[in-house]
């Protein structure tokens, strides 16, 4: 199970829409690590600690639950897309690890050079092969 639903979003979910907030607060508790890793490098893009114009994780998870729920999270659609509208960014992902953070509205060339073939490519190491 990708996350832990309490018995009233899932009343909330089967009557109608749930809004980004309950849909955050959900991820927050069920995927903490993931989450957290996201916030921080939201935070970092926002303190503009990089060059680059955007923000990368480059340190793989602690653990395999870490890693189980950071490839959870960046693999549903709905997580990804609710994750961007709630911190006003745009969110990409490579291997098991390397989440992008980039600016709303810019970065597009640093973008499309994260999210290409020969990045994915360039990032690969024998570690990476099972994860």
């Amino acid at each position: 199970m990708s996350l832990t639903v309490s018995p009233d979003l899932l009343a909330q979910a089967q009557r109608g829409e749930v809004n980004d907030e309950q849909f955050i607060g959900c991820i927050r508790n069920s995927l903490p690590y993931a989450f957290g890793l996201v916030n921080e490098l939201v935070q970092r893009l926002e303190r503009g600690h990089d060059d680059a114009g955007y923000v990368f994780n480059q340190t793989p998870p602690p653990d395999d639950q870490a890693r189980g729920q950071l490839l959870r999270m960046m693999a549903s659609d709905a997580m990804r897309a609710v994750l961007q509208r709630h911190f006003g960014v745009r969110l990409a992902f490579q291997n098991c690890h390397a989440v992008g953070v980039f600016p709303q509205g810019g970065a597009d060339a640093e973008l499309a050079a994260f999210t290409s073939a020969r990045a994915q490519l360039l990032n690969q190491s024998p570690e990476l092969v099972n994860c």
